[in-house]
């Protein structure tokens, strides 16, 4: 088994009867990291990003438990694990660190990841938000008014300074963009309060994240291990799956075709995969299917992380190639009938039955079946998976803090900015109109006398909506950090 180190172009993934390599041309085919709880999935994962590091490649990946950061430090000794390494015949087994950027959607255990919503888009903001077809509906008016303005929509307070713009002008709107219910619009805001309540605000703003940054080499060419802090993120499911959803369909959009690359630019793990389909709306699991199936052409492979494969779309799931299967358990008969499906996913091993052998299986060992140098799905085989390098189990929070303190992205992430947007914009409008307003009343106040006197109580009337209109606006400039009355000012804020 020593010939494993010398096929530089794969990863070393541990050894059976033979030991088991995932070829690197075939990384970006996507892959599968299955098990019930405690089996080994993340020793597996962690063994992966460590080894497309050390080939050079970057990694993403999101740390649920907090066990991953560990990457950042390296190993030490201990007797199972060099146990492990002699059984599989891993005789170069050395310790070491891995370059290591820790990322935190609320900012606390690594550096912000910040998005805008207008790169969110309408379908991704429905899906976090919970919203129905006629709540989405009422947010694409949102997004293409904001189009037709021209207004950025960067962070919260844009998009609800938007969304009570089109309520209040939902009878304007309506021959234009469609029907506009002004209860959709209140249960939008209240949408939109919980996500505030939850840290959204957080994530919505700038600077926003340059995905280029994430595809970064060290000085030593090992590719830098993208770690993003989501034990607390994991309370709110939604805005976990959904971040990560952005974040995959944003690599599809913004990096180029480059055809067959020997290996992969970069690679993306999804950890509790369940999450993203879990009610997610059958264009939600259309939109990933597409991109799962067309990245791997901008030279991203994928990586889904779940307790069961059958919790994977059936469409999707037959796109991923590279396949580790730890343990199942199986309860009920619901649980003896996934092991069965499970077990013929596979490419059949003549020595022994899949189903069987996924109930037997101990920490640390799988079944693995990567794809071979024509592509082909392998014969599956029982395999112990090799022990990392890196520490396994937590960095200490003094560890985290001096790799986040030393990296060089501090300084163009840690600080938000408050660029001009859809609120500026719209705020500046109102006291435009508030302006107006004076200047009607003091062209009002100096009328000639005579004309004043011969329609003195149609004037009474007047000076009354006036006073009432401008007491209106200045209300208007007090709320505006709340809300945005746009509508109240009719078409003379809509005139750019």
């Amino acid at each position: 088994m020593n010939d494993k180190k010398k096929v530089s172009t794969a990863i070393f993934l541990g050894a059976g009867e033979t030991p088991q390599n995932l070829i690197l041309k075939y990384a970006n085919r996507h892959g599968l990291i299955a098990g019930a709880t405690g089996t080994g999935k993340t020793v597996s994962l962690q063994i992966m990003a460590e080894a497309f590091s050390a080939k050079g490649i970057p990694v993403f990946l999101a740390d649920v438990k907090g066990d991953l950061s560990g990457i950042s430090q390296s190993g030490k000794p201990a007797e199972k694990l060099l146990q492990r390494a002699k059984q599989i015949h891993l005789d170069d087994y050395s310790f070491q660190h891995f370059p290591t950027v820790f990322w935190d959607l609320f900012g606390k255990k690594g550096h912000p990841v910040r998005t805008t919503i207008s790169e969110m888009g309408p379908l991704l903001l429905s899906r976090l938000l919970g919203l129905n077809d006629t709540q989405e509906g009422v947010l694409n008016v949102c997004f293409a008014v904001a189009d037709d303005e021209g207004l950025l929509i960067l962070d919260l307070k844009d998009i609800r300074a938007l969304l009570n713009f089109v309520g209040e002008n939902s009878a304007d709107l309506t021959t234009r963009y469609g029907n506009v219910s002004k209860a959709s619009v209140g249960a939008i805001q209240r949408r939109l309060l919980t996500l505030d309540q939850q840290g959204g605000d957080m994530f919505f703003g700038v600077p926003a994240l340059n995905l280029h940054v994430l595809i970064s080499i060290d000085r030593n060419g090992n590719g830098v291990i993208n770690i993003l802090a989501a034990d607390e993120l994991m309370q709110y499911p939604q805005l976990y799956s959904t971040f990560l959803l952005w974040l995959l369909s944003e690599l599809f959009e913004e990096l180029p075709e480059v055809g067959d690359l020997d290996r992969p630019k970069f690679v993306f793990f999804f950890d509790e995969a369940h999450l993203l389909f879990d009610d997610a709306p059958k264009a939600l699991v259309d939109k990933v299917e597409q991109v799962v199936r067309l990245v791997r052409s901008k030279g991203v492979g994928i990586y889904f992380i779940t307790q069961s494969p059958l919790d994977i779309p059936e469409d999707i799931l037959g796109q991923l190639g590279n396949r580790v299967q730890h343990s199942l358990r199986a309860f009920t008969p619901k649980d003896q009938r996934t092991v069965r499906a499970v077990g013929e996913t596979f490419r059949a091993n003549p020595k022994f039955k899949a189903a069987e052998v996924i109930l037997e299986l101990g920490v640390g060992e799988a079944l693995v079946s990567t794809l071979d140098v024509k592509g082909r799905p392998t014969t599956v085989e029982r395999t112990l998976i090799r022990p990392p390098s890196s520490r396994m189990g937590p960095a200490t929070d003094a560890e985290r803090g001096s790799v986040i303190s030393k990296s060089y992205l501090g300084p163009r992430y840690d600080r938000p900015m408050d660029r001009e947007s859809a609120y500026e914009i719209l705020q500046e409008r109102a006291e435009q109109a508030l302006k107006q307003v004076e200047r009607n009343e003091q062209e009002s106040k100096s009328s000639s006398a005579s004309r004043r006197s011969s329609s003195s109580s149609g004037s009474r009337r007047q000076s009354a909506t006036e006073a009432g209109f401008k007491s209106m606006v200045r209300s208007i400039g007090r709320v505006l950090g709340r809300e945005l009355v746009r509508g109240l000012l009719g078409n003379f804020l809509r005139r750019k």
